[in-house]
């Protein structure tokens, strides 16, 4: 989230991503920073033991949602 914050205050359109374990962290974090509408996308979890082909499924499943985040 501090990343995506960063850019966003530099201008620049940014997104996180993680693990779908980590959305109520996403929003702390978010709320931490003043910016609670940082844009956010988060993958199936577990990721950890994801073989190369499961993790590019989970990678095609938010593909759509990454660019509608970095164009919104």
């Amino acid at each position: 989230m501090h990343d995506t914050v960063w850019f966003e205050i530099q201008g620049t359109p940014a997104v996180s991503i993680a693990s779908s374990e980590f959305v109520d962290a996403a929003e702390t974090q978010a709320r931490a920073l003043g910016m609670l509408d940082a844009q956010r996308v988060f993958v199936s979890h577990p990721i950890q033991d994801a073989n190369d082909e499961e993790m590019r499924a989970k990678a095609d499943a938010i593909v759509d949602g990454v660019v509608k985040a970095l164009t919104a």
